[in-house]
């Protein structure tokens, strides 16, 4: 994975036309360090996605309190965080397919749309005290499915809006998108609820998609060649892409990397709910300080990717970055003050976010612009759709043991699939020679 993951391969996207940045000067040396806000269509996509995102913190952080203020089961709990990932792992291929084959801005406004309607629906239905948990499972599994496409398209439309030697730091930013906003959604979510109940967080979140289709309608792509479908059936040209994905050395090393991390370390997320109010006996608001605070890790780990990039090799931040995620998870589950439990969790997200921004910015990179949408839907199908399984995981070994011994449980099984990576290094950058010797002129 070394020889790979500081290749900065060079070449122009035909489809951006970013302005050159003026010199000297404040703004030139952001633009230096920032290149992809040089373009008005990234900048007006930065802001319009990460206003919607922090509505969609607020959706996820409110659904788990729903649930449990309902049942009061951790199982429950992850039977509801599993509908909302379940079509990610049956409808992510057809997705990457829909967005390698249509315009991927056009896929990408119309699935904004659509998740705007279902989260007033879903407002509205808890407002009008119809929520019940066969609701909240379908809904939640509606909401789901339509992301399923729109994940793999906001990964395949960043590569339409900036220059392809920029992707790296444009992957970068899009990270921090997520990450701020998980920074700021669920301590927002946590006033909401307390505030004006659940109901109010999901209409706020339906309010919140107004920015990105805003965006989309003002952002012009530069006249292009259109991209041709492919003439084979949707089956095969998703095959092909299962194909390509497998025959790359790094790409296919990554994917499976991910699957191991996704079911065992990245589900520990739907949990936290239970250990708000299990734990530390804290309600809505406390529990948002929860998530915020592997957020703020989060967001650093965007700074550390931005700052190593090209001096620190990708193997080394994708293991030490898991392996720091791995280890602050596991001192949670022993923490029983709270700031001592923000602290672990801080430096969880650090890690977390310094390994995935880095395998990320890999894949992006690497793959074949005709595979993309394909490639990233595998990647975000593997990455998000196995965790139904971890959260079903999470919630049975909860019920049966304790949330603790769950949550060592998964990350002890990251750490031993990190030191398995470690000592496969050798192999997996032997494999990517002979692939480069094989398919590279």
């Amino acid at each position: 994975m070394s020889a790979v993951a500081d290749e900065h391969p060079s070449g122009k996207n035909e489809t951006s036309n970013l302005p050159a940045p003026s010199s000297g000067g404040v703004k030139a040396k952001l633009l230096e360090a920032f290149p992809p806000f040089a373009s008005r269509s990234f900048r007006l996509y930065f802001v319009g996605q990460i206003i919607s995102m922090i509505g969609t913190w607020i959706e996820i952080v409110a659904q788990g309190w729903l649930v449990f203020d309902m049942t009061g089961s951790a199982f429950w709990v992850g039977v509801a965080a599993a509908a909302s990932t379940v079509p990610t792992l049956l409808l992510s291929l057809f997705g990457g397919m829909l967005v390698d084959r249509y315009p991927r801005k056009a896929v990408l406004l119309w699935s904004q749309v659509l998740l705007m309607l279902l989260s007033f629906v879903f407002g509205a239905l808890i407002l009008a005290g119809l929520a019940t948990i066969p609701v909240i499972l379908v809904l939640a599994f509606l909401i789901g499915s339509v992301s399923a496409v729109a994940t793999p398209a906001i990964q395949a439309f960043i590569s339409e809006i900036v220059e392809r030697r920029h992707l790296p730091v444009a992957v970068a930013l899009n990270s921090s998108i997520f990450n701020a906003s998980r920074v700021i959604g669920p301590v927002l979510a946590g006033f909401m609820i307390t505030w004006i109940g659940t109901g109010g967080a999901f209409i706020a979140n339906g309010m919140s998609f107004i920015a990105v289709i805003a965006a989309l309608l003002a952002i012009e792509l530069p006249q292009s060649a259109p991209r041709s479908i492919a003439p084979e059936h949707p089956i095969q040209s998703i095959r092909d892409g299962i194909a390509y994905a497998w025959r790359h050395p790094i790409i296919r090393t990554i994917v499976l990397f991910v699957a191991v991390v996704s079911i065992f370390g990245w589900s520990f997320m739907a949990m936290l709910p239970v250990v708000a109010k299990r734990v530390f006996g804290i309600g809505a608001d406390g529990m948002g300080y929860l998530y915020s605070a592997f957020g703020l890790g989060s967001l650093c780990g965007t700074v550390v990717v931005s700052m190593t990039s090209g001096g620190v090799r990708g193997s080394i931040k994708v293991i030490g970055g898991v392996l720091t995620f791995a280890f602050g998870l596991l001192a949670f589950t022993f923490a029983t003050w709270l700031p001592v439990a923000l602290g672990c969790l801080f430096i969880s997200g650090l890690g977390m976010l310094t390994a995935f921004a880095t395998m990320t910015g890999t894949v992006q990179r690497l793959v074949e612009d005709r595979f993309r949408g394909r490639v990233m839907s595998i990647y975000l199908m593997v990455l998000l759709g196995l965790m139904p399984f971890g959260n079903l995981l999470m919630g049975l070994l909860s019920e049966h043991f304790s949330t603790a011994v769950a949550l060592r449980t998964g990350a002890m099984v990251t750490i031993a699939a990190t030191i398995f990576l470690f000592m496969s290094r050798k192999e997996i950058t032997r494999a990517w020679q002979e692939y480069r010797s094989a398919n590279e002129p």
